[in-house]
């Protein structure tokens, strides 16, 4: 079992409430498994936890494994920012064959012989590193007018879906026994993997189709430090799922940190900006630079940002970790 948290985080990140039930605040890394949605991942979650207040952060298909990162209490706030963080997969792809879905799940479209040679099929992957334009699948949650594309799908309906530009930052081939091909792909936010294999095949001048995926990365998140949702009860069991939430502040390293005196922390508990004479810190800041705001014991409250020519910090996201419904 992947432990990422000492015990000592323990009391930061967590809450006790009416009749002692404990809630968290953070992120759990949990590894998704074959055969789960990613809402039934949340399902599962608040059922171990017995906590309402839970969101994923980024959907993978039934049939995919690997890294989801799930936000509990007041870090579902960052459920969107998260969704919108690089990823990378690990995916194998089935030369010759064509499905409804761009995947082996789906209804068989077509069957050919694959007659390409290895070296065209590790061209035409490579080929896809940079920016490109992705038309995505019908089965995709995304809405046309309103209608999730699956929806329509799912009815015999084909609409016509408008490219979107993603970009492939780096494919390595791990494998190659045609029509089988292994690779290791990381991208930007929005990019269908079953889609690029799809566009493999036709660069290759054949069909195509994933036979599956792993996500390994998500951001900051990767594979090595996920938890099964069975090795998440087995740490509710021991009362160690404290040592698993990462705190929401690990989201915004990169920031520095400002500490407000006790004195003022009352207006930042209500949202409130806050003027540079009113923090320890005696640095100066740049026009819309952020900053992760905590009072003087490290509670974490936000992230705020310089407004220079008001010359204050005014509330971006604010993460109060008594923010819990």
């Amino acid at each position: 079992m992947k432990v990422m948290r000492q015990a000592v985080w323990l009391t930061e990140h967590m809450e006790t409430h009416k009749g002692g039930k404990t809630m968290y605040n953070g992120i759990i890394n949990i590894y998704k498994e074959k055969g789960f949605t990613s809402h039934d991942v949340v399902a599962k979650m608040r059922g171990i936890l017995r906590q309402k207040k839970i969101g994923h952060t980024g959907t993978l298909d039934p049939d995919a494994t690997g890294v989801l990162p799930v936000c509990l209490g007041s870090a579902t706030k960052l459920c969107d920012m998260l969704t919108d963080r690089d990823k990378e997969y690990e995916a194998v792809m089935q030369l010759g064959i064509s499905t409804d879905t761009q995947d082996l799940s789906g209804e068989v479209l077509e069957e050919c012989l694959v007659t390409v040679t290895e070296e065209e099929v590790r061209n035409a992957i490579l080929s896809f590193i940079g920016d490109y334009d992705q038309i995505p699948p019908m089965y995709s949650a995304l809405k046309v007018n309103g209608k999730k594309l699956y929806e329509l799908a799912r009815a015999g309906k084909e609409v016509e879906r408008q490219p979107r530009a993603v970009t492939i930052y780096d494919i390595t081939i791990l494998d190659m026994k045609l029509p089988e091909v292994t690779f290791r792909v990381s991208c930007s936010k929005g990019t269908y993997i079953r889609t690029l294999c799809y566009d493999i095949g036709v660069k290759c001048g054949c069909l195509a189709a994933m036979k599956s995926l792993k996500r390994i990365k998500a951001g900051v998140f990767s594979e090595e430090s996920a938890i099964t949702l069975a090795e998440l009860e087995k740490l509710r069991d021991e009362e160690r799922v404290g040592e698993v939430v990462v705190p929401v502040d690990h989201f915004f390293e990169e920031l520095a940190p400002v500490h407000i005196p006790d004195e003022f922390i009352k207006y930042i508990k209500n949202g409130n900006s806050f003027y540079p004479q009113q923090i320890k810190e005696r640095i100066g800041f740049g026009d819309g630079e952020d900053v992760r705001v905590y009072d003087e014991a490290g509670r974490f409250y936000g992230v705020y940002t310089m407004k220079r020519q008001e010359g204050r910090f005014v509330p971006k996201k604010m993460f109060l970790e008594n923010d819990l419904k």
